[in-house]
C-alpha cells in the first residue's frame, strides 16, 4: 500500500468508495449520495479543502483521508474526514493515511484537528481514539435526515503537541 495525494481523476473510483460507505449507513453523517464532481468539490480541490490523501494498493484505492474547513471552526483548526473500502476490508489504510495527514497539517501551521464523530459509529470513535484523538464536546441529538437523533462526538487532535 501507498500513500499519495488525492488527484482530479481519483474522484470517480472515490466516489464509488463514498458512496458505498453511505449506502451502508451507520457510520458517516453523509446520508445523500455524491457525484464525482461533488466528491472534487467536498474532498479534492474545493476551496475548503486544505490537502487529501489515498491509499492505494495493486488492486486500487484502498481509502482516502481529508482536511478541510468547514463551518465555525477556529482559526488554525481543520476538520477532518476518513473513509476506507468496506469491501476488501485493508488493515492499516487509516493508520497509513494518518501520517501523511498529520504531515500536511504540520506543513500549513495547524494547531488542532476536529474530528465529527456519530456517536453509533463504533469504529470511527475508535481509530480517532487510536490515533490520539481526544473528545472535548458533545453535539446532543443532532437529527439524521429521517429525523432520527444521534449524538456527535467532538474530538480534537492537538497538532504539534503545544
Amino acid at each position: 500500500m501507498s500513500i499519495r495525494k488525492a488527484i482530479a481523476d481519483d474522484a470517480g473510483e472515490l466516489t464509488g468508495l463514498l458512496n458505498e460507505i453511505i449506502a451502508a449507513g451507520g457510520t458517516t453523517a453523509i446520508e445523500v449520495a455524491l457525484s464525482p464532481a461533488e466528491f472534487r468539490e467536498w474532498f479534492i480541490d474545493g476551496p475548503s479543502v486544505f490537502a487529501c490523501h489515498v491509499a492505494e494498493t495493486d488492486n486500487g484505492l484502498a481509502g482516502f483521508q481529508e482536511i478541510s474547513r468547514y463551518g465555525d471552526l477556529p482559526d488554525g483548526w481543520a476538520d477532518i474526514g476518513t473513509f476506507s473500502r468496506k469491501h476488501p476490508k485493508i488493515p492499516g489504510v487509516g493508520t497509513a493515511l494518518f501520517a501523511a495527514t498529520l504531515a500536511a497539517a504540520r506543513s500549513l501551521d495547524m494547531e488542532f484537528i476536529n474530528a465529527t464523530i456519530r456517536a453509533d459509529n463504533t469504529g470511527g470513535l475508535a481509530y480517532y481514539a487510536k490515533m490520539g484523538f481526544e473528545t472535548y464536546g458533545i453535539t446532543k441529538d443532532a437529527p439524521l435526515l429521517d429525523g432520527t437523533p444521534v449524538d456527535r462526538i467532538n474530538k480534537r487532535f492537538q497538532v504539534n503537541g503545544r
